[in-house]
C-alpha cells in the first residue's frame, strides 16, 4: 500500500505542491531548506537579479556538486586495476 502524503515546499517566493511517499518527507525538506540556504546567499550577493536567474544558479550549483561527486566517487578505474593485479597473482601461483 502506497503511503502517498500531500505537501507544500515553499522555495523563494512560491509555493510547490508535492504528492510524495510518506517516508521521504524529511530528505525532501531537507533538500529545499538547502535551496533556500542557497538562493539566499545569491539574493545577498546578486541582489538585482531575477528569482528565475537566481533559481538557474542555484540548479547549476547542485548539478555541478553532483557531477563532482561522482566523479570523485568513480571506482571503475580501481576495479579495472585490482582484476589485473589478481590475473597476475593467479598466472603466478599457476606456475
Amino acid at each position: 500500500m502506497d503511503d502517498k502524503i500531500k505537501i507544500n515546499l515553499q522555495m523563494a517566493d512560491s509555493f510547490f505542491p508535492l504528492t510524495i511517499n510518506r517516508e521521504d518527507e524529511e530528505i525532501i525538506r531537507k533538500a529545499a531548506k538547502q535551496v533556500n540556504i542557497m538562493l539566499n546567499e545569491y539574493r545577498k550577493h546578486y541582489s538585482k537579479l531575477s528569482v528565475e536567474k537566481l533559481f538557474a544558479m542555484t540548479a547549476f550549483r547542485f548539478s555541478l556538486e553532483v557531477l563532482q561527486l561522482e566523479k570523485h566517487n568513480d571506482t571503475l578505474p580501481y576495479s579495472t586495476k585490482i582484476e589485473e593485479l589478481t590475473d597476475l597473482l593467479e598466472d603466478y601461483f599457476r606456475k
